[in-house]
């Protein structure tokens, strides 16, 4: 049993139930852009164990759960915790990139870590097969594509306390982490590394373009 995986789940598990019932907790430690530039970097990593309601956090962890195992049977629990966390802090930091002059932009979610595990599973093993809803077979290089396309639209529609912009940060942490600890796949996975690329071209492209 990977224990830094457990332990994982569990620190999100419980700093996310207190943020259910202390909003006091919850606004103290939730990803806020004001705070941050005025000094308070610990909502950068904090942010990333508090969720906006159960199914969020239920999604994130189940997500995890899937696909962490893969990363660790491939690289080893330390590269795992490390795409973990590398992750979410590459999320974060694409945030405030994006959104650095929106002082009263708020966000939560293990999305971005979670987002970078995901890519690096489907880098590491892009034959696995999904199960939508446990009945529709969806192969999970096309999961991980819909789900930052799912995020370009929440991105647009702003109509949640969800960091989706976190998900690309961590995507693109999970992404570089990961072809830097195993370079082959270059060659191996040609195809997958650069579907893969797309997504993350198109925010780019979109952002350049003024689209979000």
């Amino acid at each position: 049993m990977n224990t830094i995986l457990i332990g994982i789940i569990v620190a999100n598990v419980l700093i996310s139930y207190k943020g259910f019932n202390d909003l006091y907790f919850f606004r103290k430690y939730e990803f806020h852009v004001g705070s941050i530039r005025a000094g308070e970097q610990i909502r950068m990593l904090s942010s990333g164990f508090l969720h906006a309601d159960f199914m969020h956090l239920a999604f994130n962890m189940l997500t995890l759960w899937f696909f962490a195992p893969v990363v660790t049977e491939w690289l080893g629990s330390f590269s795992f915790a490390l795409i973990y966390f590398g992750s979410l802090i590459f999320g974060s930091l694409l945030t405030m990139l994006f959104h650095k002059n929106d002082y009263s932009y708020r966000a939560v979610g293990a999305s971005g870590a979670v987002t970078g595990v995901l890519y690096s599973a489907i880098l590491l093993q892009p034959d696995m097969t999904l199960g939508i809803f446990g009945i529709i077979p969806i192969p999970a290089y096309l999961f991980g594509i819909l789900y930052l396309l799912y995020s370009i639209y929440g991105m647009k529609a702003k109509n949640d306390n969800i960091g989706h912009t976190a998900h690309f940060g961590g995507a693109i942490g999970g992404y570089l982490i990961t072809l830097i600890k195993e370079p082959s796949l270059i060659s191996d996975h040609t195809f997958i590394v650069v579907l893969l690329l797309i997504p993350i071209l198109i925010l780019f492209g979109m952002a350049k373009l003024g689209k979000l």
